[in-house]
């Protein structure tokens, strides 16, 4: 089902077209943008709010930028759809986010009118500012630099960084905050509550319509603009609020808060910007979901990325079951939390601003001053886990694989050299799907497994997530743990098992077989178990063992495996180089074993986005796949024998 564009929306393949327009027709351009988001996210699925609430200041900086000359750097990009579509993306939008489609987020493989690729928080600051500072090099001072960060993403310690080093650097760099009060669940802490105090200030407001005449006027007074602009800034310095402006005391330019649903005072704003030269920053009031009733009014969290939905009366659609299905794990996590919670009072839970997307609301809810939601800092989560986790609590500290990544050096530094039992519970391990590269969480075991005084570890169904989560809660000696598990349904409609200890580092025999081994670690071995029984029904019968620990290895299992086995499949969700495929290699070669071993999972290539099926096919190690490999491993040794 093809979407209709509007009337000018239709005729607009780049923003060069978007500049033949009159400026009156800015604002039926932005309501047709809007509706064709509408239309094509409600029937399509992808991120929603976030993108109308950007679609005037979209429209504006297309209008009023030379993009791509200048450049234009979307924060996380989840607000980037409207860009994209007046970027040559718009009759092939439809592909959004599925296999072989384009991406959820700009890409710069993807089209030149994306400046850089994102996807993580915080980054947009220090890119643009890249990007200025060779524009200052190279001294094309006519150039632009734009970064749009949302108020969400400038929780993140990098986007305080940047705006630290962008005070300093003399570059025509704009920073423009686009400020929702939300990231994807509301936002917290003292920076939420500061942008607050200004959007209400009546010192800000009163001040605000004086700054804002005075600008307009700038194109009137040539070169006067400069002092005009001065005697502004000595202005604000002097009188905002009663304490100093964070932003002018890290020497950027504030201006605002502005209405960023205005597209007319947004392109006289951006036109009037782009003659002061140096660092500065405008702030713009938008509301996440603009323009669609049911986002605005309703749930912001849940307008997020709704899946689809029917337009007219902004009904979700919910896939209707016949039978009672597995619950996702991210859920499994939440309640099995709270459940050992009520027996363990020292267990506190940490997330870095995804309570939602992690299941951690459920804590949060029930026990609120045991469950902190820290903002966009995984940083900070890793290293508040660890304070906490000195005064003898035992914190779970929740953080989406891919996003563990932007800690690495506190879980390190900070938990593993001190020995200390933080738990990591890494949502979204493996491929998480649509999002993406960039958020694949394909590195975890290989990053992890390197580390002293780090426990690694999978489960392969609900009831092992429970064991492995009763067992990290158990006094130990130090050592940190990581248990990952997918995105996504498990297998266990019944998933509220009893409690059991898993004793650290050992695995499990799933079935006895012969001639061919097979050894997985996590979710992924319920492809092997679909293997087992297919082969089983035509007479060859393949041993199953779940490594649950991809460190500790159990070392017992595995010599039971090279005694019995000269052929064995490792499979995984997971990078190969350095894996737990990586791990029982160097187990063979530590013992001088001797066998014929191949390695499943994820290949040294980026992969796009797509179903997790899809990407399991595409990189061999879906249930076909498996099979397969079984199959040539045997018949190889069959020819070897005639």
């Amino acid at each position: 089902m093809l979407i209709t564009p509007g009337k000018l929306l239709s005729k607009i393949e780049s923003p060069a077209d978007l500049k033949k327009l009159d400026q009156v027709q800015l604002v039926q351009l932005c309501d047709e943008l809007r509706q064709f988001i509408v239309d094509n996210v409600s029937v399509y699925g992808g991120h929603f709010g976030a993108s109308l609430g950007v679609v005037e200041l979209t429209v504006a900086l297309h209008f009023v930028l030379n993009t791509p000359y200048d450049q234009l750097v979307w924060d996380v990009g989840h607000q980037a759809y409207g860009h994209k579509i007046l970027t040559g993306r718009r009759d092939n939008f439809y592909t959004n986010r599925v296999y072989k489609g384009i991406s959820g987020f700009p890409k710069r493989k993807e089209s030149p009118y994306d400046a850089f690729g994102v996807g993580h928080s915080s980054t947009s600051v220090s890119a643009a500012l890249g990007m200025a500072m060779a524009s200052k090099y190279q001294k094309l001072d006519d150039k632009q630099h734009v970064a749009v960060i949302g108020d969400g993403a400038l929780t993140g310690g990098m986007a305080f960084e940047g705006l630290n080093h962008a005070g300093v650097s003399d570059t025509n760099l704009l920073i423009i905050l686009n400020d929702n009060c939300m990231s994807i669940d509301p936002n917290v802490g003292a920076l939420k509550d500061y942008l607050t105090d200004i959007t209400t200030s009546q010192t800000y407001n009163r001040l605000k319509e004086d700054v804002w005449n005075m600008l307009g006027k700038l194109s009137t007074f040539g070169k006067s603009a400069q002092e005009i602009v001065s005697k502004i800034e000595t202005g604000i310095k002097s009188t905002l609020l009663s304490q100093s402006n964070l932003f002018e005391s890290l020497n950027l330019r504030y201006f605002g808060p502005v209405d960023g649903h205005d597209v007319d005072h947004l392109v006289a704003i951006l036109n009037d910007l782009k003659q002061i030269k140096g660092p500065k920053i405008l702030h713009c009031i938008t509301t996440k979901g603009k323009g669609y009733g049911p986002a605005e009014k309703g749930n912001a969290t849940t307008w997020h990325a709704p899946g689809t939905f029917d337009k007219i009366s902004g009904e979700i659609h919910k896939k209707i079951y016949d039978q009672p299905q597995a619950p996702k794990y991210q859920d499994v996590f939440g309640h099995t939390l709270v459940e050992l919670a009520k027996t363990n009072d020292k267990i506190v839970g940490i997330t870095p601003a995804m309570p939602s997307g992690s299941s951690m609301n459920i804590m949060m809810k029930e026990m609120p001053t045991r469950a902190f939601d820290v903002g966009i800092a995984e940083q900070h989560a890793v290293t508040f886990s660890a304070g906490l986790a000195t005064q003898g609590l035992v914190p779970f500290c929740n953080i989406y694989s891919s996003f563990m990544q932007r800690a690495y050096d506190q879980v390190v530094h900070d938990v593993c050299i001190q020995n200390l039992p933080v738990n990591f519970c890494l949502d979204r391990a493996g491929f998480a799907g649509a999002d993406g590269p960039t958020h694949h969480g394909a590195y975890d075991i290989a990053y992890f497994r390197c580390i002293p005084n780090l426990i690694v570890a999978s489960p392969m169904n609900e009831s092992e997530l429970r064991n492995l989560m009763y067992t990290a809660q158990l006094p130990r000696k130090g050592q940190a743990f990581s248990i990952r598990y997918p995105r996504g349904q498990g297998v266990m409609p019944n998933w509220k098992t009893p409690f059991e200890e898993i004793q650290i580092g050992t695995g499990r025999k799933v079935k006895e077989g012969h001639d061919v081994a097979i050894l997985t670690i996590g979710h992924i071995g319920n492809y092997a178990v679909k293997v087992c029984e297919k082969l089983e029904k035509q007479g060859i019968y393949i041993g199953h063992y779940d490594m649950r620990f991809a460190k500790p290895l159990d070392e017992t299992l595995l010599h039971e495996v090279f005694t019995k086995y000269s052929k064995i499949i490792t499979v995984e969700d997971g990078c190969i180089q350095g894996g737990m495929g990586s791990a029982i290699l160097e187990f063979m070669a530590d013992h001088q074993y001797n066998a014929w071993i191949k390695r499943l999972g994820i290949p040294d290539l980026v992969i796009e986005h797509g179903e997790q099926s899809e990407l399991h096919k595409e990189c061999g190690f879906d249930v076909d796949a498996i099979e397969q490999t079984v199959l040539m491993m045997l018949e190889n040794s069959k020819a070897l024998v005639h």
